[in-house]
């Protein structure tokens, strides 16, 4: 079986063919430039910077892959949670060419296509343990097939990757901030200043990054004359030393959140053996690092996609349209896109339950 992804929930246009041998065909990326300039994402140029590349994407996919769009048996898209007028871009080019080859759409949830990867990568079995981590998310869960999440804590606030990006930003380190956070922190002290950890003692496994974003805030604004971030005044060492520890306590904080979430997983589902980690914080190797110590201190195994499949792609897309497609999960061409859709929320019906093929 042959299934094509396509992925356009965010700044990322991407396409990508995988068969049910957990081979990648064809793949194509393009990555949105223009928003460097704002320091985040702009949801208009995101729309139509998708709108004028899907095509080419597709082409690509499909010439990289060696195949004729005739010779897939099935189309999925990323039909939400995300920017939705790029969303809408990616579902409409999936229901034109699902109907133009009679083949079968599948509307794909973007966190499931995140949540997933790693069975296209290790081939993880279910259930598993279940750290998304990104710029938009950041949810412990236990998944325990397709469609079926139990989510045992989330983020109260802002979403890991959005405090890296923030926190960048604040330093003007540029956009995106994450990878900018861990090569600097690679140069300083994670000792130097005193972060929280915020809902350290909660009781339970959600998570905050809001408190810890505004108590970097206030560092920098120590730098300033006026405590104006603006006017702040840093050496590099102190940009280091800010990043190294910001990045230690939003690593900590996942890790203790995690601890809980395993002695609740070990008690419901005692079978399942792996910790995953997803999304496009999954691509910090510091974060990497520290969640092997875990698994290996609490007996798991650990798996982590390739860190080009964390960020935002088509082959997450159209695994999970695969998974899909093997349980006969196919959708109606009137599906709407959705601009917000939890992973622990209704899923797509089965074939045999309202779904039909295009």
């Amino acid at each position: 079986m042959l299934v094509l992804g396509i992925e356009s929930s965010c700044d990322e246009t991407a396409a990508a063919i995988v068969n049910d041998k957990r081979e990648i065909l064809g793949e194509c990326v393009l990555t949105q430039l223009e928003h460097k300039t704002y320091g985040g994402v702009v949801p208009e140029i995101a729309a139509r910077c998708h709108l004028e590349h899907i095509d080419d994407i597709l082409e690509e996919t499909f010439k990289r892959a060696g195949i004729r769009p005739c010779e897939i048996d099935a189309v999925a898209a990323a039909a939400g949670p995300g920017l939705i007028g790029g969303v809408v871009i990616g579902v409409m080019a999936a229901k034109a060419l699902a109907l133009a080859l009679d083949k079968p759409f599948i509307a794909v949830n973007h966190l499931e296509g995140h949540a997933l990867c790693a069975r296209l990568s290790d081939d993880v079995a279910y259930p598993y343990l279940l750290l998304l981590v990104s710029g938009g998310h950041c949810q412990i869960l236990i998944v325990k097939g397709v469609g079926e999440f139990e989510r045992l804590g989330t983020t109260i606030d802002d979403a890991a990757g959005e405090a890296f990006d923030k926190v960048a930003k604040m330093l003007g380190l540029g956009y995106p901030g994450g990878p900018m956070i861990e090569k600097m922190a690679e140069l300083g002290d994670e000792d130097r200043f005193v972060l929280p950890r915020p809902l350290w003692n909660s009781g339970d496994c959600n998570l905050s990054f809001s408190g810890l974003k505004t108590a970097v805030r206030k560092i920098i604004e120590s730098y300033s004359p006026d405590n104006n971030i603006e006017h702040a005044i840093l050496r590099k060492r102190d940009v280091a030393d800010i990043c190294a520890g910001f990045q230690l306590a939003a690593t900590e904080s996942l890790i203790h959140k995690l601890k809980s979430a395993i002695a609740v997983f070990r008690t419901r589902y005692p079978q399942g053996k792996d910790l995953v980690v997803s999304g496009g914080v999954a691509a910090n190797t510091y974060l990497r690092r520290k969640l092997q110590q875990l698994a290996e201190t609490e007996g798991l195994k650990f798996a982590a996609p390739p860190i080009r499949f964390c960020t935002d792609n088509g082959v997450m897309i159209a695994w999970a349209g695969m998974e899909r497609a093997l349980k006969g999960m196919y959708d109606n061409l009137d599906f709407k896109p959705r601009p917000r859709w939890p992973l622990d929320a209704d899923a797509p019906k089965a074939a045999g339950a309202g779904g039909v093929k295009a």
